[in-house]
């Protein structure tokens, strides 16, 4: 009996019970990633909700910049943080009884008319209007000099030939302004079709600072790393226990040793 010698195959320490799916470290890291990142996505969307209305433009009255059926976002602003070449949500009784979008090109106190050389002209300045169609004249008809009054705005659509706007109601009482009060929200990007944020316009800087673009980005970012991170937190127990068993099953082909 001495003589002889079995061999014997002996499971190792650990490998008769499940699995362990993952370490505690890592669970924990898992869970707050998911935390975090559910925050960060709710919380971006939320402060998107609160901030930003949708709309769909109706017309072409703003093409190229929007087009008839584009989807457009448009920060909740109060009118009197309206500048000039913002693109604006607003509604006036006097127009019709619906939000229209359309560009502001003079604030109260200015004086605009068109066109010299084919351009628009605010406060004895010709306006390079980059976001015209190319080839397009400021204007299809010359209009006469407009003060426009205090508190008040002078709007016109970027397709010239196919929008009404201020132009158009040059004989009502207000010369065709609209009140900065009449103002709901000012556009800051197209989302469908993504065309992205509007450009600012540079051609009305030499007659005051322009509007900064609204938190958009901010928000789209917090939506995307926190979508990021809610993924991969959750992703983590299906990896860890699919390599825990792929581990067990090697360990347990393995020859334990010779007694």
């Amino acid at each position: 009996m001495g003589a002889e010698s079995a061999m014997r195959t002996t499971p190792r320490s650990g490998s008769t019970g499940a699995a362990p799916v993952g370490s505690r470290l890592g669970q924990r890291l898992s869970g707050l990633m998911v935390g975090l990142g559910l925050v960060l996505f709710l919380g971006g969307f939320a402060w998107g909700a609160l901030v930003y209305r949708p709309y769909t433009v109706p017309t072409s009255s703003m093409t190229p910049t929007i087009d008839a059926g584009d989807r457009i976002l448009a920060q909740r602003v109060d009118g009197g943080e309206v500048r000039r070449g913002d693109v604006v949500v607003f509604k006036d009784a006097t127009w019709a009884n619906a939000p229209m979008v359309k560009r502001v090109v003079a604030i109260g106190g200015d004086t605009v008319s068109c066109c010299q050389d084919g351009k628009l002209k605010v406060n004895g300045k010709e306006i390079d209007e980059t976001y015209l169609p190319q080839g397009t004249p400021a204007e299809m008809s010359n209009f006469p000099t407009v003060t426009v009054p205090k508190g008040r705005l002078f709007l016109l659509g970027d397709e010239r030939g196919n929008s009404v706007d201020s132009t158009a109601h040059l004989t009502d009482a207000a010369s065709g302004t609209v009140a900065r009060s009449a103002v709901d929200a000012r556009v800051d990007s197209v989302v469908w079709p993504m065309k992205g944020m509007l450009e600012r316009p540079t051609g009305f800087e030499p007659l005051g600072a322009l509007s900064s673009p609204g938190p958009l980005r901010t928000i789209t970012l917090l939506v995307i790393v926190g979508a990021v991170l809610v993924l991969g937190g959750g992703a983590y127990g299906p990896i860890a226990k699919r390599t825990g068993v792929a581990r067990a099953r090697r360990e347990s082909a393995e020859p334990a040793g010779v007694r």
